[in-house]
């Protein structure tokens, strides 16, 4: 049976979720070497033919350098709004493990005692579905505690081997250059961030390997703007805005500006609406 076109949510997440794939660099074989998910999964997830596990979906950011908010919130409104003829989620039965956040519900039914040998062989009936009820929800309690192949207790992935994703500029090489294609937003650290009040978010990023730093934003609205500034001998100012729908969807992000301790560094927010700037700082100790 041919699958349904996804919903129009999960188009959104799935061209998000492409969007991040092309951010990491990884082909389809790469990525599922660095994940626990097959390839043929990634295929399903990034062509919107079936919605993505969360884990995925966080493991994606981690390779791409992104907060994995935007994309479950993505994910969230897919699996809600999706309709009864839409691709089903993975389950347990596609391989994915129980984990203790699996809800388990038990219903039982009350019905009316009989008197006599029926109301005897029925109270018997009663006592052997409880006992088995129990069996089952003891062996439901086992297998969530039992170590699952897919569980982590330890950080996601990291990127793969520095030969791929190490860093092509250093301080003052980096100097007005993307941090996407730089590499230098592999695995940045977030010295600030705001949320306004339209809800967007903006955050000042730095790479320790670059020793530079940009400003992001995402939530945002179509001509919304991000700026940022920084102090000291290497000051600078660039700005980013929100041009089109699948930019609002997504992230914009400024150049980047080397930066060394002691540099203060500012990112304000101005709607398109004009109603004001909201800003934030943060100052940069080693």
């Amino acid at each position: 049976m041919t699958p349904s076109a996804p919903s129009p949510p999960g188009a959104r997440l799935a061209s998000v979720l492409q969007e991040l794939r092309q951010r990491t660099g990884l082909s389809l074989t790469r990525l599922a070497a660095a994940t626990t998910y097959s390839r043929s999964s990634w295929e399903r997830y990034l062509n919107g033919k079936s919605l993505p596990p969360r884990s995925a979906v966080k493991d994606l950011c981690h390779l791409a350098g992104e907060p994995a908010d935007h994309a479950l919130a993505l994910l969230d409104i897919a699996r809600t709004q999706r309709t009864d003829g839409g691709t089903p989620t993975e389950g347990p039965s596609s391989g994915a493990a129980l984990t203790p956040t699996t809800p388990i519900t038990v219903e039982a039914t009350r019905t009316p005692a009989r008197t006599g040998m029926a109301g005897r062989l029925r109270r018997a009936d009663v006592v052997t579905a409880l006992a088995s009820t129990c069996a089952v929800v003891i062996g439901a309690l086992v297998l969530i505690n039992l170590p699952s192949l897919h569980r982590r207790t330890a950080p996601p992935p990291s990127p793969p081997p520095a030969t791929a994703t190490g860093a092509l500029c250093s301080r003052s090489t980096c100097h007005d250059k993307d941090p996407l294609t730089t590499r230098c937003g592999a695995d940045p650290l977030t010295l600030a961030e705001h949320e306004t009040a339209t809800g967007a978010w903006i955050q000042i990023r730095y790479s320790r390997p670059c020793g530079t730093s940009w400003a992001r934003m995402w939530g945002a609205a179509v001509g919304d703007r991000v700026e940022i500034t920084t102090d000291g001998s290497h000051g600078s100012h660039h700005t980013a805005r929100v041009t089109t729908p699948s930019q609002a969807d997504t992230y914009v992000h400024t150049l980047m500006s080397p930066i060394s301790p002691g540099t203060t560094v500012r990112a304000c927010f101005s709607a398109a609406s004009g109603e004001g700037k909201e800003c934030v700082t943060a100052r940069y100790a080693d």
